[in-house]
């Protein structure tokens, strides 16, 4: 980052998180919310297009999204990229860096973004004295696996419409559980190339794709902002379950 970035007092407290009321986020109880506030070091600011962590380099923090999307993507030595997942409000990310010490991608911030910084050597006071709070960590980045798991099966198995279709609904999905997006609608900050980073596809591939799925009625996509016309059909392309909420872990 960012190891260099500033990192301020916390101006959101953690008891008044405006992420934690929302039901996606399973709640906490009272002294789970006095460590955290207590782990919580501050806060630190990024501008679109600012590299969070970096491919190869450690981390002496760990970060939880608190507002704006990243991006985590793996570079070749040619520069080729693959981008693997998106990480937006609530979901932490840095946690490779505290297990294997140094990380296997880079994360980018897609907008600017507010980041809560808990310091790495806290972490094993925490799975120490809070069980509770080490099976969260441990959920999440179980959830980053499953992430890339249906990021393998799509490239390795999905048709193009079906994968397109996969990412398109489950980042609305994503972002409309921390009310990134509603009535159908949101604002996407990628482009049809961060599509076909993700996808494994040529940007023309993912271009015509995209027209298919809009001549289809399903979707649209017009100066960023996405719109759902048919979230069922969509889904039917997607082969995606749309009743699949529970509640996730907040750190």
């Amino acid at each position: 980052m960012g190891e260099n970035r500033v990192v301020t007092p916390p101006v959101v407290p953690c008891a008044r998180c405006p992420l934690r009321p929302k039901p996606v986020f399973r709640p906490f109880s009272d002294t789970e919310l006095t460590f955290v506030q207590k782990f919580k070091a501050g806060e630190t600011h990024a501008k679109a297009g600012d590299t969070l962590l970096m491919q190869g380099a450690g981390s002496e923090h760990l970060y939880t999204v608190l507002s704006g999307w990243a991006m985590r993507h793996k570079t070749l030595p040619d520069g080729r990229r693959q981008i693997l997942n998106f990480a937006l409000p609530g979901d932490l990310i840095g946690i490779q860096s505290s297990i294997e010490k140094e990380m296997q991608h880079s994360v980018e911030a897609l907008t600017d973004v507010v980041l809560c910084v808990f310091p790495r050597g806290k972490l094993w006071d925490l799975y120490q004295n809070h069980p509770g709070l080490a099976f969260d960590v441990t959920w999440l980045a179980s959830r980053e696996e499953h992430l890339i798991s249906e990021q393998l099966v799509s490239v390795g198995r999905r048709t193009a419409q079906e994968r397109v279709a996969f990412m398109l609904l489950h980042l609305y999905m994503r972002a409309e559980q921390v009310d990134l997006a509603r009535n159908d609608k949101a604002s996407f900050p990628f482009t049809q190339q961060h599509i076909a980073d993700t996808l494994g596809m040529s940007l023309v591939h993912a271009n015509k794709t995209i027209r298919r799925l809009v001549a289809a009625n399903v979707i649209r996509w017009k100066d960023r902002v996405f719109e759902i016309r048919d979230r069922e059909k969509l889904a039917e392309i997607a082969m995606y379950d749309l009743d699949e909420r529970r509640p996730r872990p907040l750190i």
